[in-house]
């Protein structure tokens, strides 16, 4: 995605959001069979596709997705383990899951910046508000389970599209987002409770606009990153270390011999140095 090349045509971005979610498709429907130590394996091989992912983008890409990470893990350890907002197949947290936020992020990246996208932006945002709108509608009235947390979610979700600066990222998340939840939630990965934790407020499996919660991860993302790349330079030029280096204590053994910052005993002192432990020592 960040250096498109014709002879490696997954890295355009509409084909790598299509590969993420076929990727991340396939490892649902794997997990459908596997045990917790076999999650191990499908997350060991997120991980690597995430990095593989991330070798073409910038430092700040590379810095958000990272971040998206670690925000998103946190989240799912709150909303899943603790709260109990939704409860996975093995009721744990499966391994592939943080790594699998990451290049959620980068798919929705992709799309984007990808050619149509960015040719007509506005149309493709309001695309997606329409969308979040019918889909929160939807689960108020048509579905089988009153969404009345997808309907709170997906407003917030259309106020970010409709004031975000980077509202064609969000729309794009929203999109794998949607996709994800309804597959995995359809194949019996994961399931909503029937209403949020601690309150009377019904949700659907899954909630319409549960992206919202996803689009916080990345407005946190977005703002933390370049803090994140700065403070990594800002580490990188002054080390933090016990002491100096081998090279440093050269150079300063060097520049004192050159520029001594005090003067040089004159011979007549040194002479008394030498007297005077015999005058001061005892008599045999």
């Amino acid at each position: 995605m960040g250096r498109e090349s014709a002879s490696h045509p997954l890295t355009a971005p509409l084909p790598f959001a299509a590969m993420v979610a076929c990727v991340i498709a396939g490892f649902l429907s794997l997990d459908h069979f596997a045990d917790a130590n076999e999650q191990l394996l499908l997350g060991a091989a997120t991980w690597l596709i995430l990095i593989a992912s991330c070798a073409s983008l910038s430092r700040e890409d590379r810095a958000r997705a990272l971040l998206v990470v670690v925000v998103a893990t946190c989240a799912e350890v709150l909303g899943s383990i603790v709260l109990g907002a939704y409860t996975y197949r093995l009721e744990n947290l499966p391994a592939f899951v943080p790594p699998g936020h990451g290049l959620v992020f980068l798919a929705g990246l992709g799309i984007s910046r990808s050619g149509p996208v960015r040719r007509h932006p506005r149309v493709f945002t309001w695309a997606v508000i329409g969308l979040v709108a019918a889909w929160g509608g939807a689960g108020l009235m048509v579905l089988g389970r009153t969404d009345a947390l997808g309907a709170i979610t997906g407003a917030l979700l259309i106020y970010v599209l409709l004031r975000g600066r980077t509202a064609t990222l969000y729309a794009g998340v929203f999109l794998m987002v949607g996709f994800l939840e309804i597959y995995g939630t359809s194949i019996g990965a994961w399931h909503w409770a029937s209403t949020t934790p601690d309150t009377p407020l019904p949700a659907g499996n899954p909630p319409s606009g549960i992206a919202g919660v996803y689009v916080l991860f990345d407005v946190a993302a977005i703002a933390l990153a370049p803090r994140a790349v700065a403070a990594l330079d800002f580490l990188r030029r002054h080390p933090f270390s016990g002491g100096p280096t081998s090279a440093q204590a050269g150079t300063v053994a060097r520049r004192s011999w050159m520029c001594p910052t005090t003067a040089a005993p004159s011979p007549t002192a040194v002479a008394q140095r030498l007297v005077e432990p015999a005058r001061t020592s005892p008599a045999a």
